[in-house]
């Protein structure tokens, strides 16, 4: 079906009017979030991943980043549940990118925390979730097929079943992979042409602009804006982040960014470098050069003392990346789904 086919955003969005700010739920008093609320949050996140037996933890430094971006309305488009003892009980928001050139998204983030659950609170965030982001879709302008997407760790059934019930369907799998250090690495052999260099902010625009040609082609990857590309780096290991170049041109035609999330290593039990972002332009594909770039980062990782090298990866990307992962010594060791309503 082509954008021509279909009805007006408008109409297949069916934004209300007003946003359902929950009203029963559990004696819980509702307000936007805010900065000041970036210890609170975090704690409640962390009680969310340790009830659920989430393989990682999200820090102060990546909640407080959730509020950069000059697109974002958190008055309008986040919400909080306090108790009585003024504790964030639960939290939601949603974000519309700005960069959405084929399909238009808002996603749906939130929890309620462990000691709460089982209140009804998880059922009415979400129905004020998908209202705002209904709205948020009519309100982008954008004839394109339009997505109210949510993620969730499947170690996290109860949510996955929320979002079931209240009609999501799982459409994306994704898989965590791992790769022991401690072992012989895989030669970094660079094609003929080609050099790999140290990641440095000068590249990086290109970079930005190679990624969102080298994701033209991937399931539910949007264009990436400049703003929204320099948003959620705070756990950016420059370090760790290679970009290749062709040497005649001096073109960026691949790179791989990577993440130090040492909060995550107690929980693990191991230290690991993570693979954030692996691309590579299609003229310059099936040249070997994604496995140079693994390689290549993971001499880095063992040369820091590292014990694993990690990354995620989409189980149904076309371009082969989990074989890839696969044969290079990766393997699967948590896995995650997006369910989404497709307007």
């Amino acid at each position: 079906m082509t954008t021509t086919d279909l009805a007006p955003l408008v109409d297949r969005v069916a934004a209300p009017a007003d946003v359902p700010v929950p009203s029963d739920a559990g004696g819980l008093t509702w307000r936007p979030l805010t900065r000041a609320d970036v210890p609170a949050l975090t704690r409640l996140l962390t009680a969310v991943e340790e009830a659920d037996g989430i393989p990682y933890r999200t820090s102060a430094e990546e909640v407080d980043e959730e509020f950069d971006g000059e697109w974002k309305d958190h008055a309008r488009d986040t919400l909080a549940g306090v108790d009585a003892d003024g504790v964030i009980r639960a939290y939601a928001r949603v974000n519309q990118p700005p960069g959405d050139a084929r399909v238009v998204r808002a996603f749906l983030d939130g929890a309620v925390d462990p000691q709460w659950r089982g209140r009804g609170i998880g059922r009415q965030v979400l129905a004020w979730q998908e209202a705002r982001g209904r709205q948020l879709l009519a309100a982008s302008g954008k004839e394109l097929p339009a997505r109210l997407a949510a993620f969730t760790d499947d170690a996290a059934a109860a949510t996955a079943r929320l979002l079931q019930v209240n009609g999501f369907t799982p459409v994306r799998f994704y898989s965590e992979m791992r790769r022991p250090l401690n072992v012989a690495l895989p030669s970094v052999e660079v094609p003929d042409g080609l050099s790999i260099v140290p990641w440095s902010a000068e590249l990086d625009e290109q970079v930005r602009l190679a990624h969102n040609e080298a994701f033209a082609d991937h399931w539910g990857s949007e264009p990436r804006t400049a703003e929204d590309w320099n948003q959620g780096r705070s756990m950016f290991a420059p370090a760790w982040s290679f970009i290749a170049v062709d040497d005649a041109s001096g073109e960026v035609v691949g790179y791989l960014l990577s993440g130090r999330y040492e909060h995550d290593w107690p929980v693990i039990g191991y230290k690991a470098g993570y693979t954030d972002l692996l691309g590579v332009r299609r003229a310059w594909r099936g040249r070997r050069l994604a496995p140079a770039l693994l390689a290549t980062v993971m001499a880095a990782y063992q040369a820091d003392g590292m014990d694993y090298a990690e990354l995620g990866v989409d189980t149904a990307n076309q371009s082969g990346a989990h074989r890839l992962y696969e044969g290079l010594g990766y393997a699967v060791f948590h896995s995650s789904t997006m369910y989404s309503i497709e307007l």
